[in-house]
């Protein structure tokens, strides 16, 4: 407990510096998520709907068989959707090219993630995620004129953001891993990653009131000018690791967190990865498979929640704004509140890593499995599915406390390349969802197609639930060893001793 930093806290010496990185590292996922969902909000004040929805009942004689009056819903307050139908932008893009371009920022991202994730455990995750905000801040200041220009230039700065996107979940991994001691981990892994859920709330939020007050340009011009904000604070303030750091660190703090870590610094990571004995490991192969199951619900509620609000419910472009932000406020409250609990009961060996990181994926899939459920049979009643929306994304923030952070557990020097392995399976949703959503519901915005939508992530929720339940594991893996240098030499002088032995 004498190392222990945090009994110097009420001495009043210093806000410990592992957790200024977990809220800088936060804000920065926060200002990533910000730019991977600014788009879903922006893109309805982008789009010309009346035009788009002229073309398609022009484009398609086959449009009279349809939809009973059953599926669309009907609603008195005639005044919301006249709002709609009014916020009309420049852009005659059908269901399919939105699709296309809410999908485009995964491209990028998924191809990305496998070389930042080694690059953040070989070299520095702190510049690798400096450089990841520094990439969005370029596109997004490009964007409004790209988007003008063509929609397949709107496309790549998408891409292009995504590229930056992809090696920020990995870079933050490797961060963790180097500052969190064991102990702590949920904590700050929950810390970091809860941005992503902040980051969500602020920019629909943000990106509704900019678009509904200065127009669909404006999004991006001022996110912008946030990604520089942040990139100058995380240069100054925060280094790779404990070592590393020169300000703000006390000696007793640093020489806890390498203590905790079993003091291996950065020459210790392996120069190659034991991937043949990953891919036979049931913990991983568990991560893995819940990793892509949680994050196909997470991606279509994240991208098209505001669409859903939007074409199904008929709110207008401010409370459009403001309901879909809800639920990712609430994802971010339940997130530290879950994870702070967790941490407890750790510590007081009421419950072990393994059962911890299977709690929090629990209520990160059988919770919002049974909203989804709900959902789509509850028909047009407001009330009842914005609750349920938001009872799910809220839930969702598990997964920080579970499967997320658990490559930490079961491999810590991998952490960064494990993570991005997973995100890069996890990822494939991120550009099938839009793709999807957008073929069903093509100029058949019904109940009915959402339904199935809701179904087929039903489906994936529970296959996550019995993969992770009877596989997932919190316990360090045999592969993560690392062999320190000490430990060779002294595995190598009784051959040495005997050699000389025989020789003599």
């Amino acid at each position: 407990m004498e190392n222990n930093p945090n009994t110097t806290r009420k001495n009043g010496v210093r806000f410990p510096i592992r957790y200024l990185m977990a809220i800088m590292g936060s804000i920065g996922l926060a200002i990533l998520y910000g730019f991977k969902v600014n788009v879903s909000v922006a893109i309805v004040a982008m789009v010309n709907h009346t035009a788009v929805k002229l073309s398609t009942s022009q484009n398609s004689e086959t449009d009279n068989i349809t939809t009973t009056s059953a599926n669309i819903c009907q609603f008195e307050d005639v005044s919301n959707v006249t709002k709609i139908t009014s916020e009309n932008g420049p852009f005659v893009w059908n269901e399919l090219i939105q699709g296309f371009i809410l999908s485009s920022y995964f491209w990028g991202y998924i191809v990305s993630m496998l070389p930042g994730g080694r690059l953040a455990e070989l070299w520095s995750a702190k510049w690798v995620m400096n450089g990841s905000v520094l990439l969005n801040l370029i596109a997004s200041i490009l964007t409004p004129i790209a988007a003008r220009i063509h929609y397949s230039l709107f496309i790549t700065m998408r891409f292009l953001q995504g590229i930056g996107g992809g090696v920020s979940f990995p870079a933050m991994h490797v961060m963790i891993a180097k500052w969190a001691p064991p102990n702590e981990r949920s904590v700050i892994a929950s810390i970091v990653y809860a941005g992503t859920a902040l980051g969500t709330v602020i920019s629909i939020l943000l990106s509704g009131l900019l678009a509904a007050n200065l127009g669909w340009e404006s999004i991006f011009y001022v996110e912008g000018v946030l990604c520089l904000i942040w990139c100058i604070a995380w240069w100054l303030m925060i280094a790779d690791s404990p070592e590393k750091q020169t300000r703000f660190i006390s000696q007793r703090e640093r020489n806890y967190i390498v203590a905790s870590l079993g003091g291996h610094s950065k020459e210790d990571v392996p120069k190659t990865i034991p991937w043949k004995q990953v891919f036979r490991s049931k913990p991983f192969i568990a991560i893995l498979i819940a990793h892509f199951c949680s994050n196909f619900g997470w991606y279509m509620l994240l991208i098209e929640l505001p669409t859903f609000m939007n074409q199904i419910l008929k709110y207008d472009m401010s409370s459009n704004a403001g309901l879909s932000s809800i639920p990712f406020l609430c994802m971010w409250l339940f997130t530290m509140i879950l994870s702070k609990t967790l941490a407890i009961l750790q510590e007081r060996g009421l419950i072990s890593v393994t059962v911890s990181r299977k709690i929090g994926t629990l209520f990160a899939s059988l919770v919002p499995m049974v909203c989804l459920i709900q959902v789509s049979y509850v028909g047009c009643n407001r009330m009842i599915v914005v609750l349920l929306m938001t009872i799910a994304v809220a839930c969702i923030g598990g997964m920080y406390c579970g499967f997320l952070a658990n490559h930490i557990d079961i491999a810590p020097n991998f952490a960064g390349s494990l993570m991005a392995m997973t995100n890069f399976v996890a990822t494939i949703p991120g550009f099938v969802v839009p793709v999807f959503v957008g073929k069903l519901t093509h100029g058949n915005q019904t109940i009915e197609a959402w339904r199935i939508v809701f179904l087929v992530t039903i489906i994936l929720y529970i296959i996550e639930i019995l993969v992770y339940t009877i596989f997932g594991s919190g316990n360090e893996q045999p592969w993560n060893k690392i062999k320190t240098s000490d430990e060779t030499s002294d595995q190598t002088l009784p051959l040495r001793e005997n050699n000389a032995k025989y020789s003599s």
